[in-house]
């Protein structure tokens, strides 16, 4: 609902960024918690990021700081009506070399904001998910009933130990409306710079060479962050009480290669390949079942890739003269 007191974690991340300039130009309050890390989101993006929002929105606060630091997340809840918790330590390939700090800041953080919302009285929480929680063994198009008990990495691990974790806290406290949000792949302007459109595209507008892992047969369900952000308003406005999980996704996966084909039509360059093998961890594809969102949340994506992909290619032209974007 317009108006409200939110508390956005890891609000100026890629995702969070975007969704702090839709809650504010509607009309909402946003305070952002977010600890400036490289993890593996780069600070001066998160700085940048901070910036647009303050210059644009100059009643938005910005509070510097862990989400497992219970003192500073008990005092920014008790501010806010509710909670959005985008933050925590991405990535399939660096959990494999930090798994022990993956599982606390992604698990034992979930259980502290959660913990600070259940205590502060809040009715809406909602939770930052990956469609990594289904690994290889979940038949395709993946439903959010089936099981996710067998992840390829630790990062997909610990978003599916932090869902676990919030529906179990989520009964001491049934009326309050928790949303698990599995994000498929999503791209757009201001991406992470290791994931491959922001690199594919990023590389071939240099005329640099882009390293495929595999054969180019990996599919991916690649959504657009505008379509991640009015999912994520739909579940602040419209998840039923209890928790209840949700994928967001296109619906529609595409190959590696075909995705190629896209960013070449969208930057009118020629992309020069090698192969690479496929890293541990990385999965053969995702492919979202997005009934349950349609059905319960009125969402579904509108952004067609090749659409969204020529967002990502005027951000990129926009941001040529700045060093920190390139």
């Amino acid at each position: 609902m317009a108006g409200s007191r939110w508390l956005v974690t890891g609000g100026v991340g890629f995702i969070g960024s975007h969704l702090c300039h839709a809650l504010l130009a509607r009309g909402d309050h946003v305070c952002v918690l977010d600890d400036f890390s490289d993890a593996p989101y780069p600070a001066s993006r998160k700085r940048a990021n901070a910036a647009a929002l303050s210059q644009a929105f100059a009643e938005v606060k910005i509070v510097a700081g862990c989400i497992t630091d219970r003192v500073l997340v008990d005092n920014e809840v008790a501010r806010c009506d509710g909670v959005i918790h985008l933050a925590g330590l991405a990535g399939v390939r660096p959990s494999f070399a930090a798994p022990a700090r993956y599982a606390r800041v992604n698990i034992e953080g979930t259980a502290t904001v959660l913990d600070a919302a259940q205590r502060a009285g809040h009715r809406t929480f909602v939770l930052a998910s990956s469609s990594s929680v289904y690994g290889n063994a979940t038949p395709l198009p993946a439903s959010e009933d089936a099981a996710a008990i067998v992840p390829e990495s630790p990062y997909a691990a610990s978003k599916r130990g932090a869902e676990l974790v919030a529906s179990a806290m989520i009964r001491k406290t049934p009326e309050m409306r928790c949303a698990a949000l599995r994000f498929f792949t999503v791209y757009g302007p201001r991406q992470r710079p290791e994931m491959a459109i922001s690199s594919f595209a990023h590389a071939m507008m240099r005329g640099d060479t882009i390293t495929m892992f595999g054969d180019g047969s990996m599919r991916r369900d690649f959504t657009h962050v505008d379509d991640i952000v009015r999912g994520i308003v739909a579940a602040i406005d419209r998840t039923p009480r209890g928790f209840r999980a949700y994928n967001l996704g296109s619906g529609a996966p595409v190959t590696l290669h075909d995705l190629l084909q896209g960013l070449e039509r969208a930057t009118g360059r020629k992309a020069s390949v090698v192969r690479a093998p496929v890293p541990l961890g990385d999965v053969d594809a995702t492919f979202a079942d997005i009934a349950r969102a349609r059905a319960e949340l009125g969402w579904s994506p509108r952004i067609a890739l090749d659409e969204g992909l020529a967002t990502v290619a005027r951000w990129i032209g926009e941001s040529a003269g700045t060093t920190s974007e390139i």
